[in-house]
């Protein structure tokens, strides 16, 4: 079995197209399923438009989580702690699941903080791991925490639940306001936090093959765990105010400062809730408040910076596929389609399908609830089943659409330094995983 399992992650990421490559193949699928729907040249192509460039923001925004995040890995505190948790397992088993576990509580905690932080962890466990002669596959162990990040489709960080518990939410005539008791803190979603990281772990470790490819391996995220504790600044030369000012710490203080004051402006006095922007905030503060002086926290962030170059022009690319889908009759079609062939018992399961297939073009859970929200609680009213039933069901396939496009293990690869394609075939067996434990809980256990 376990043979036969690596040979087919292997042979999937053999076969996976190049990123971008697969973002035009997307493209121009949706682009003629558009124009057989009736939707005109001048239309299809306005919809593309509209939507190339609506992810410059979100761009920005996962560039900046991505480089303050890679910032925060090289810092002695962040090393520290991850290093005496990496020093705790003393088995592939236990660095399995122990760092399954951490992962998994991060993405709980906030999606960003997994999907930056995991791929870090894997680097430093794996690096970990193999100094003590624990031989671990780096590969193998970077997907399981790829895969480890999807519990935050139910975390405290789930858009669509944290939406649809706002007073006048865009569905709140139809739903009415649905507290996060019946969504995210329901038995079935909580069964479902607690039993899938268990279940990956062992799945990983049944998976891990016999002859691993150790972290040392892959010499660009050996180096990450190799980084230099602290950076080193030359103390001669010019001795004049700009010498003076990249060394001092008085400048990266005071920026800090400023910083804390916004959060506890943001976090106190407006008592707001936490979102990417405020996170990313967070990230910054601390990673000023770690740094020693200015001149450590520009060789820093070139050093970083090289994680991101993949997303820069990639996600303009998925936004306008998610233009044409959001801006033409595509989308709404897929989800009906699904919607007007379900039943009470395959509802949660043909939901779970629909919004997998629409992930795969709408990289964004916020985005597809938006998309489908409307069908899928329509559909659930129909049959007598809970809009909060169809809710979880569709976090199923958003994330299922996650995990097998390239969209996201793009990042995480970048993160860890590797090619996208030698995990993502470990990535598709756990996102069969996610599915059918998903789907399994949602059918027969009641939200």
């Amino acid at each position: 079995m376990r043979d036969r399992l690596t040979r087919f992650s292997h042979a999937a990421g053999a076969q996976v197209p190049d990123a971008t490559a697969m973002a035009v193949i997307l493209l121009v699928i949706l682009m003629l399923a558009a124009l057989g729907l009736g939707n005109s040249f001048s239309d299809t192509s306005d919809a593309f438009y509209r939507g190339l460039w609506m992810l410059l923001a979100f761009s920005m925004q996962m560039t900046l989580l991505l480089v303050l995040s890679s910032v925060l890995s090289t810092m002695p505190f962040f090393r520290t702690a991850v290093f005496r948790l990496a020093k705790l397992p003393g088995t592939v088993t236990q660095v399995f699941f122990l760092s399954v576990l951490l992962t998994a509580a991060l993405s709980y905690l906030y999606w960003g903080l997994g999907l930056a932080l995991g791929p870090l962890i894997a680097v430093h466990f794996a690096r970990a791991a193999e100094a003590k002669g624990i031989r671990i596959d780096f590969p193998c162990l970077l997907a399981t925490q790829f895969g480890a990040q999807s519990i935050w489709q139910y975390g405290l960080s789930s858009t669509p639940a944290l939406l649809v518990a706002t007073p006048g939410h865009f569905l709140e005539a139809r739903t009415g306001v649905m507290p996060l008791e019946t969504t995210i803190w329901s038995p079935a979603a909580i069964l479902f936090v607690v039993t899938f990281p268990l279940a990956l772990a062992a799945l990983a470790r049944l998976m891990a093959p016999g002859e691993p490819r150790q972290v040392s391996s892959f010499p660009d995220a050996n180096a990450l765990a190799q980084a230099p504790e602290t950076v080193a600044v030359a103390t001669g030369g010019p001795h004049g105010l700009g010498a003076w000012s990249e060394r001092t710490r008085i400048f990266p203080f005071l920026l800090a400062v400023i910083v804390a004051g916004w959060l506890f402006h943001h976090f106190v006095t407006k008592s707001a809730n936490l979102d990417l922007n405020s996170m990313i905030t967070m990230l910054l503060f601390v990673v000023l408040l770690l740094q020693r002086n200015l001149a450590g926290f520009s060789q820093a962030l070139r050093a970083s910076v090289q994680c991101c170059w993949p997303i820069v022009v990639l996600y303009q690319i998925y936004g306008g596929i998610a233009g044409v889908l959001q801006y033409t009759s595509v989308g709404e079609t897929l989800a009906r389609f699904f919607a007007n062939i379900s039943t009470p018992a395959t509802f949660p399961l043909l939901t779970a399908i629909a919004g997998t297939v629409v992930a795969i073009f709408v990289p964004s859970s916020g985005g597809q609830w938006i998309i489908q929200g409307f069908v899928t609680s329509e559909a659930a009213a129909t049959m007598g089943i809970s809009a909060q039933q169809g809710l979880l069901a569709l976090g199923v396939g958003d994330q299922m659409g996650n995990l097998i496009s390239p969209f996201w293990i793009v990042v995480v690869a970048s993160l860890a330094r590797i090619d996208f394609r030698t995990i993502f075939g470990y990535g598709l067996i756990f996102a069969v995983l996610w599915f059918v434990l998903g789907v399994g809980i949602f059918t027969f256990i009641p939200a």
